[in-house]
């Protein structure tokens, strides 16, 4: 099968070995893919991953290994963490805490950049009819937003900064102010915060904000090092810090303003992702603005280059 693989470089492989199915899991064929700026920084170094590249997909279920075969022929989504199931963690919920756990296209487990992906039975969610594949195939980031609401209780006078206008930025922006949160968010691109602010998110460019600790909650999603130093800049005293990026950075940080304002720094990842397709199913949210470019298969590398590209924000690969 075709497969976009990093192995010390990225390349697109065309005789890649078709997975399959193992007991419990299912084997899915793939849509559409979506490129996350993790992906970017596995290219560079983090999680030191070689494989299939990818977490964020939407497909249909060709093979079931298991005695229920209900998914059979449904469009699924797929919660990326593969827990063992028995730990504590995983029996609590949190399998994207499990010590043994494999992590789609991020750890251990092949991505879903590829023809076919096999996924545990138990970590797929049948997408609504009335949701579309470019849509469902931004599920994945849509609930990593929706995790910070699940992690922080966030009360409705506390002011909201989203630090950073790229895909993730924007969807966390999205995702709060469908909340009902009183959410600011600041970036560099005007094009970009139009998406927001075209469905009711204030915004701001970089360079008229004024850089003072007057924010009670500031989520840092910058994907950069120094966006950690200016959302930190930003936080009050006492107030909190989300981080969401994922930054291959050996650069020197100074912590004493943590504890000099005494910050709750709270790192957020992965979140559910039922509320997310709830959330798209209702029409509260629309990620389709987010879309900026889609490429075949084939065109796969330049997909990735056109990730890189500022003006892009949302790049899916079809297959």
């Amino acid at each position: 099968m075709k497969a976009v693989v990093f192995d010390e470089n990225l390349k697109l492989v065309k005789d890649y070995k078709k997975p399959s199915a193992k007991s419990r899991e299912a084997l899915i064929r793939v849509l559409v893919a979506g490129i996350c700026n993790t992906d970017f920084e596995i290219t560079k170094g983090y999680m030191g991953y070689k494989g299939v590249l990818g977490h964020e997909f939407v497909g249909i279920v060709e093979d079931v290994n298991d005695e229920d075969k209900s998914l059979l022929g449904k469009r699924v989504v797929g919660e990326i963490n593969c827990g063992c199931g028995v730990c504590e963690w995983c029996q609590k919920g949190l399998s994207r805490h499990c010590f043994d756990r494999e992590t789609l296209g991020i750890w251990k487990k092949d991505g879903c950049m590829a023809e076919f992906v096999t996924m545990p039975v138990k970590n797929l969610l049948i997408v609504p009819d009335s949701v579309s594949d470019e849509e469902a195939v931004m599920v994945e980031p849509l609930a990593a937003a929706l995790e910070i609401l699940e992690q922080l209780h966030i009360r409705p006078d506390q002011k909201v900064l989203v630090l950073g206008d790229g895909k993730l930025g924007l969807t966390i922006a999205l995702a709060l102010n469908a909340a009902g949160l009183d959410v600011t968010q600041v970036g560099k691109h005007q094009n970009k915060l139009d998406v927001t602010c075209n469905q009711g998110v204030k915004t701001l460019l970089l360079q008229d904000l004024t850089i003072s600790k007057t924010w009670d909650v500031v989520v840092e999603a910058t994907g950069s090092i120094n966006g950690f130093e200016t959302a930190l800049a930003l936080t009050r005293p006492r107030g909190v810090l989300v981080l969401k990026s994922t930054v291959a950075s050996g650069k020197e940080f100074n912590f004493a303003p943590i504890v000099i304002d005494e910050i709750t720094v709270l790192g957020s990842r992965c979140g559910q992702f039922q509320p997310a397709l709830r959330l798209l199913e209702q029409r509260r949210i629309n990620l389709k603005p987010l879309i900026t470019n889609v490429f075949s298969v084939e065109d796969a590398i330049k997909a990735f280059e056109k990730n890189k590209d500022k003006s892009s924000i949302k790049v899916l690969i079809k297959f």
